[in-house]
């Protein structure tokens, strides 16, 4: 009996791409997949002149060979011969790894061992000075770790684990499905590979008991929010003496009273006097490290106006550099004046000749108001 076209097996095109070839198998191989339909003949049939099709047509030479010989090409060890309809060697489904690693979580990589602690996150919020100079800090972290009594075994005083009798202490059984062989975890002994007939009466057979750890952890200049610090090996103790997790700060930086963060820069809003924005002068501003700086106003500064402290802003992590300091000013109105002050500021407005001089934004918008309105009424 001859074989079906593999184009017509995979129901594509003789044009199709290797997209297209790969998500129609995917489609196709999960339907008629042996896990999914236990028992029926036809599908597994139909599942292996499936995967036989696309071992061929995914592989450039094979599917040239076969485009220009058809089955033949791989018969008595023709040309690109596919051994077998499943890549040959020894590995039973040779290049379907990553189609089946997608659809069924295989891959038969090693697993991570299920006796290993897990992560633990820690949140801490430090102010933005700490944030520029990095600290030392102290923190209690609630955490299981390792039960003395037994050393992390689980066993009672000198008592020890035993091997599983279920798995031999591989901690994974196998089972056969079809033409699969089907690995899980030893439901005996959860994966450990051994088994503990009398448990340490302190922490139960677990080989950890909760309690609160404390611990110094380093916090380097120029952390920025939500900077992760891993410690290694500082989260939950492994169950039974498996390996250790990892513990996570999230470092969180509090608001400040002056000073606003963008990554190494810092802002400041700065209010100036009328008279120091219109005649000109200095003043001090603070800066993160806690020292001063002299900013010069000249004459006619208006609010808005952003002046530049370079390398004042904050420290730049793992780096000796540091950041921008940006000073941006508003004008103060004058509130609450006295008799004498309001004489002298209505002095200071009749002696203005040409307002296009002193006050040249208001002069210039309602010149264009008037011309705004003239036009209206032409």
């Amino acid at each position: 009996m001859s074989k079906q076209d593999y184009y017509e097996t995979l129901g594509v095109n003789r044009d199709a791409d290797a997209g297209e070839l790969k998500k129609t198998y995917r489609k196709l191989a999960m339907k008629y997949h042996p896990d999914r339909n236990s028992g029926n003949a036809d599908a597994e049939k139909r599942f292996k002149e499936l995967s036989e099709a696309y071992e061929v047509l995914k592989d450039d030479q094979k599917r040239a060979a076969y485009d220009r010989f058809g089955h033949a090409a791989f018969e008595n060890g023709g040309a690109g011969a596919a051994g077998g309809g499943f890549g040959g060697g020894g590995g039973g489904f040779g290049g379907f790894g990553d189609i089946f690693e997608e659809m069924f979580g295989g891959g038969g990589g090693r697993a991570q061992d299920n006796r290993q602690g897990n992560d633990l996150r820690f949140n801490m919020e430090i102010s933005l000075e700490d944030s520029f100079r990095g600290k030392k800090a102290e923190i209690r972290v609630p955490t299981s770790v390792l039960c003395d009594p037994c050393h992390g075994s689980g066993a009672a005083e000198g008592k020890k684990p035993i091997t599983c009798t279920t798995c031999q202490g591989a901690g994974r059984v196998r089972a056969q499905q079809g033409f699969f062989t089907v690995e899980r975890t030893c439901a005996t002994c959860s994966g450990q590979g051994q088994v503990i007939k009398d448990p340490c009466r302190n922490c139960g057979g677990a080989g950890r008991v909760h309690k609160e750890k404390n611990l110094s952890v380093t916090i380097p200049p120029g952390v920025e929010d939500g900077t992760r610090i891993r410690l290694s090996n500082e989260g939950e103790a492994g169950l039974r003496g498996g390996p250790a997790g990892d513990l996570y700060i999230f470092i969180s930086i509090a608001a400040h009273r002056l000073f606003q963060r963008d990554g190494a820069n810092i802002h400041c809003r700065v209010p100036l006097t009328m008279t120091t924005a219109s005649l000109g002068g200095s003043i001090e501003v603070p800066t993160v490290d806690g020292k001063r700086a002299k900013l010069t106003i000249p004459e006619g500064t208006t609010t808005g106006h952003q002046f530049r402290l370079k390398e004042k802003g904050m420290t730049v992590l793992r780096s000796r550099a540091r950041g921008d300091m940006f000073v941006q000013v508003f004008v103060e109105t004058p509130q609450k004046l006295t008799t004498k002050q309001k004489e002298l500021m209505r002095e200071f407005d009749s002696a203005g000749k040409d307002s296009k001089i002193h006050n040249p934004e208001s002069a210039g918008f309602f010149t264009k108001v008037k011309d705004f309105w003239d036009d209206l009424t032409d």
